[in-house]
């Protein structure tokens, strides 16, 4: 087995676009008039689903790297309260966090010191490879669904 093929393929798994439109991309030029906007039928806003992208991202790298991680109650801590960003930056901000966490979770998956398949010391039972495949399938999940709303928000060009 070659570790660094699987190592660098994780690595990429986590931002790659190869088989559906990718995290930037999703959302890339939403406008702020349209960011709280719940659609007849939908649950969330598409600001409502990129902080959750990014509080559970965030929250899978703290388990990842802090022995001091505590976990947050489900599914409260998870997901905005609010359909809107409370200030025009928080957009910008939060896609931004997702990205530099999105780095550290790929430098993470390419650290050769570091045993993918190895359980978390403070967990119960997971390993570093599942909590990175974890993220990925996740973010991918959610990126579908903000592609959809898009489509809902007549704001996407396929």
């Amino acid at each position: 087995m070659n570790d660094k093929a699987i190592r660098t393929h994780v690595a990429t798994l986590l931002d790659w676009g190869h088989a559906h439109v990718d995290f930037d991309a999703a959302v890339k030029g939403i406008p702020p008039s349209l960011r709280g906007v719940v659609p007849t039928g939908w649950e969330y806003s598409a600001w409502q689903l990129l902080e959750h992208i990014r509080i559970a991202q965030a929250d899978i790298l703290e388990f990842c790297v802090s022995a001091k991680y505590k976990a947050k109650k489900w599914p409260d801590a998870y997901w905005p309260k609010s359909p809107a960003p409370r200030r025009a930056a928080a957009w910008s901000a939060s896609t931004a966090a997702v990205r530099a966490d999105r780095k550290a979770l790929q430098q993470l998956a390419s650290d050769p010191a570091l045993d993918l398949t190895a359980r978390i010391p403070h967990g119960d039972g997971q390993t570093y490879l599942r909590e990175l495949l974890l993220v990925a399938d996740h973010t991918a999940y959610h990126v579908g669904q903000l592609v959809a709303l898009r489509r809902q928000l007549g704001i996407w060009k396929s």
